[in-house]
């Protein structure tokens, strides 16, 4: 790791490495202060992750974003969620619409 420190986004005071705790602290500290407690660092790479999904990179290019060695583990955990749908769709709404013309 020491040797890939020039990728370090924000380094210490010391030009390392931050502790990932005082990291996660200070960024909860933030987030909740300002009414976003419920953005974490994974909500960033689920988003990162759905970004480049509609972009239409594969799963494999993802994988390699978010540091997986298997795109299933990125199209099991991060891909698909939440995805529309048409013909579910249409299927419940045909079932919805027979069922209400039916007498109770």
């Amino acid at each position: 790791m020491a040797d890939r420190l020039e990728e370090s986004v924000f380094p210490s005071r010391t030009l390392g490495w931050k502790n990932p705790n005082n990291v996660r602290r200070g960024w909860r500290v933030i987030r909740e202060a300002i009414g976003l407690g419920w953005v974490t660092p994974h909500v960033f790479r689920r988003t990162a992750a759905t970004l480049l999904d509609d972009a239409k990179l594969t799963a494999r290019q993802i994988a390699d974003v978010l540091g997986h060695s298997r795109p299933s583990m990125t199209q099991d955990h991060y891909l698909g969620r939440g995805s529309v749908h048409p013909a579910a769709a249409a299927a419940l709404d045909s079932a919805f619409r027979q069922a209400s013309r039916m007498p109770l």
